[in-house]
């Protein structure tokens, strides 16, 4: 991926997870130590961005720096969203397999009586 190519694809990741986050361009600036301008830049792929400044606004938005590069953005929230999910598929596995042993349990019944 040519290197401007990248840099519009690390700066549109950050812009979502700004937007995600429901924050401003000014707080996030205001927040990173940067001008407004400086991170419209970064977030529209105008400006290479660095490790440090990568790391720094990963650290803001509590995702990895890998996952602003990679464009697999997941936050703290999204990864309990994930854990819940998983939890939720893991009972539903339990209930089938009730479901199933029920079901059993009335085809016995059913051949018992000769149903």
């Amino acid at each position: 991926m040519p290197q401007t190519l990248l840099a519009k694809e690390i700066g549109k990741n950050i812009r979502q997870l700004r937007l995600a986050a429901g924050k401003g361009q000014t707080e996030v600036a205001k927040a990173l130590g940067i001008s407004v301008a400086a991170l419209s830049k970064i977030e529209s792929g105008l400006t290479d961005i660095n490790i440090s400044r990568l790391s720094q606004i990963a650290k803001y938005f509590k995702v990895s720096v890998v996952s602003i590069i990679s464009k697999d953005i997941v936050t703290d929230a999204s990864q309990d969203l994930v854990e819940e999910l998983s939890q939720l598929k893991d009972k539903l596995t339990e209930k089938d397999k009730e479901v199933m042993k029920l079901q059993q349990k009335v085809i016995s019944l059913y051949e018992k009586l000769g149903i």
